[in-house]
């Protein structure tokens, strides 16, 4: 009977585990910023995450958590309120639309909508950090940050897909 309890407990905790990460990674000051390294490296990990698991498994990431994960990592990162968690909503948004239009996903398919979901997260981050508050940024920097969070794309599909096939048991339909 124990044993049967803690196979389901870790099956539970295993399948929480892209809930677990996007907290992680909103909760400490874990970064997908190389520019110590390279100039011009970074890329935005959790909007990733959310656009994946939402395609892919929207029962498991809910807009709740979403947001909460969003108010998280404004608070760590000192962003305004809310501005973090509205564009990891606009992303979630723009994912359950693709999946509710789109029969069969595949790496391309959820590629090339990732590009919509991107550039409408990065127009309300621009437009409610320029309306709302005084902080400074770089069009530039946005722009490389997109670019290279569009172009890991793919590298992360491919780790969540077989994350998928081995703990979860599901495949693509």
């Amino acid at each position: 009977m124990a044993v049967l309890i803690n196979r389901g407990f870790k099956e539970k905790f295993l399948g929480l585990a892209p809930l677990l990460l996007l907290y992680f990674l909103s909760a400490t000051e874990t970064d997908t910023k190389f520019t110590n390294h390279f100039e011009i490296l970074s890329f935005e990990l959790q909007l990733i995450i959310v656009y994946y698991w939402k395609l892919k498994n929207p029962s498991l990431l809910g807009n709740g958590h979403i947001f909460l994960a969003g108010l998280i990592n404004d608070i760590i990162t000192g962003l305004p309120m809310c501005t973090s968690a509205i564009v990891y909503l606009v992303v979630s948004l723009v994912a359950s639309y693709i999946k509710n239009i789109t029969v069969n996903t595949s790496l391309f398919s959820d590629w090339f909508t990732f590009i919509v979901a991107l550039f409408f997260s990065q127009l309300v981050y621009i437009t409610l950090i320029s309306n709302f508050t005084e902080i400074s940024f770089s069009y530039i920097d946005i722009f490389y940050t997109s670019f290279f969070t569009f172009l890991f794309y793919p590298f992360f599909w491919i780790v969540f897909n077989q994350y998928r096939t081995i703990v979860l048991g599901k495949r693509d339909e």
